[in-house]
């Protein structure tokens, strides 16, 4: 068959785990070509978690469920740059027992807590990983204000954000997050990578030793792109649809994992919002990693959404607008889902179902972040349940059920991954310790889809640790 393109590696998507890899391996002289389903746009293309954001940079505009019992909404980055263009850039590196947990369930080699620790260092360097230079935003410290009062432990988690004084407010600092196109994209570009954005992968298949990408090109032509080595970086659910599409299957989107989410309003006597408050970098951890409380975006459209099912009129949230802001308790859980391709669509279907313990701890979960918001002086909490309680007191809380009704509530997730776990326990995993599937030569997965479960926090640095850690591993071999 007739390469349109040929390189020594091609990578398909272009998020942190492909935007890593496509620079390393491009400034260790190999030739790169990264494949991107979306546009590329600069950071700055559009406001920062606006309407224009999501239509530019978000899959389907962000209209993405897992399907089952309940419906759980899901958002990706569908531009250059993936999921770092759209986040917040809250950092953590896996904890050192979840490293442990991989180790023995998924025999997952040397990935321990001190192997990994150069790998985070790397990554928190090269992504100016660093706390706020000056107080945050108030919603977050209300936060804090309540976990003081519960005696509940509270912290500010680091961004990838760089943070320059503001020159026409003094003590203020501006913030610039050092996402994919500000970072590792330009690096691959300056070391010779070519990048070709609004190519969407359709299938690939292997011949004579060489892999074949066959791709909708930017122009609307199909075009193959033709190399030796193959990495898909395509994450959770994009990736493992692409292999089953091209009958890879083996432990391939059998054990999708995520953090499911419930979100309230609360409104508070004093100003907590603004248009400037972007998402508070802080996050109580007191029943971590089985609950972990935080604030959301809390723009004046994200409010009116999370408030559709609560009793506040349209026309009063201009004026409620800066007292009000959304909060959400997230559950660590070991439920499963499936990633399936379906015939004639673009997008897999995506299969989760929550067990009735998960219920649970989501009703736990949203009882205590209520608790959290009144002790940090909320006058009224709004649930995201349907002809749920309206929280004004501690009596209130009884309204809020034991376990939460599939049917009446809506939950959400942003933390996606554990499609094609990776480790040598060859009746889990889709690939090995570094990435390369299993039983299939030159072809490798460096994307969330890796992880081997969920870790309990925001994934986006495990993803990026990990990804470096596969790059030099093959790096090593591919110099022998």
């Amino acid at each position: 068959m007739q390469a349109d393109h040929a390189a020594r590696v091609v990578i398909i998507g272009s998020g942190p785990g492909g935007a890593i890899t496509a620079a390393l391996l491009a400034e260790a002289g190999v030739e790169v070509a990264l494949l991107e389903n979306g546009p590329n746009l600069p950071l700055n293309s559009c406001p920062p978690f606006s309407l224009l954001e999501m239509t530019q940079k978000y899959r389907n505009g962000g209209l993405t469920p897992a399907l089952g019992r309940q419906k759980i909404a899901y958002v990706e980055g569908c531009c250059v740059g993936g999921g770092s263009e759209i986040n917040s850039g809250l950092y953590h590196p896996a904890p050192p027992e979840v490293l442990e947990r991989w180790r023995t369930e998924y025999q997952l080699a040397d990935a321990s807590e001190r192997e990994m620790q150069q790998h985070f260092s790397a990554c928190e360097h090269d992504l100016s990983v660093s706390l706020m230079p000056s107080p945050g935003p108030a919603a977050g410290e209300k936060l804090q204000k309540g976990a003081a009062a519960l005696g509940w432990k509270a912290l500010e988690v680091p961004r990838w954000f760089k943070y320059s004084p503001s020159p026409a407010q003094p003590n203020h600092f501006r913030a610039e997050r050092q996402s994919m196109t500000k970072t590792f994209i330009p690096r691959f570009l300056s070391a010779g990578g070519r990048l070709f954005p609004e190519t969407r992968a359709l299938k690939i298949f292997q011949k004579s030793g060489r892999w074949t990408v066959r791709a909708l090109a930017a122009d609307g032509q199909e075009k193959n792109f033709v190399s030796e080595f193959l990495w898909l970086c395509c994450g959770a659910t994009q990736t493992p649809a692409l292999l089953r599409r091209s009958g890879i299957t083996k432990n391939i989107g059998n054990t999708l994992q995520l953090h499911p989410t419930v979100k309230v309003v609360a409104r508070f006597p004093d100003v907590v919002n603004s248009r400037e408050s972007g998402v508070p970098p802080h996050q109580v951890k007191q029943f971590a990693p089985r609950l972990s409380f935080g604030c959301s975006i809390s723009s004046l459209p994200y409010l009116a959404l999370t408030l559709i099912d609560a009793p506040v009129r349209a026309e009063e949230l201009p004026e409620l607008y800066s007292r009000m802001a959304i909060y959400y308790a997230m559950i660590t859980t070991s439920t499963t889902g499936s990633v399936r391709p379906v015939p004639g669509f673009h997008d897999p279907h995506v299969r989760y179902t929550l067990r009735h313990d998960d219920l649970h701890e989501l009703a736990d979960g949203l009882r205590k972040l209520c608790e959290l918001l009144l002790a940090a002086g909320a006058e009224t909490i709004y649930p995201s349940l349907v002809g749920g309680p309206i929280v004004q007191s501690a009596d209130d809380l009884q309204g809020i059920p034991a376990a939460l009704d599939p049917a009446r509530t809506n939950l959400m997730t942003i933390h996606l991954f554990s499609s094609c776990p990776m480790g040598e326990n060859n009746n889990v995993c889709a690939a090995d310790s570094f990435g390369r599937v299993h039983g299939v030569s030159n072809l490798y997965i460096n994307d969330a889809s890796l992880l081997c479960s969920a870790p309990g926090v925001n994934p986006q640095g495990s993803v990026m640790a990990f990804a470096r850690r596969n790059t030099l591993h093959f790096l090593s071999d591919f110099r022998k």
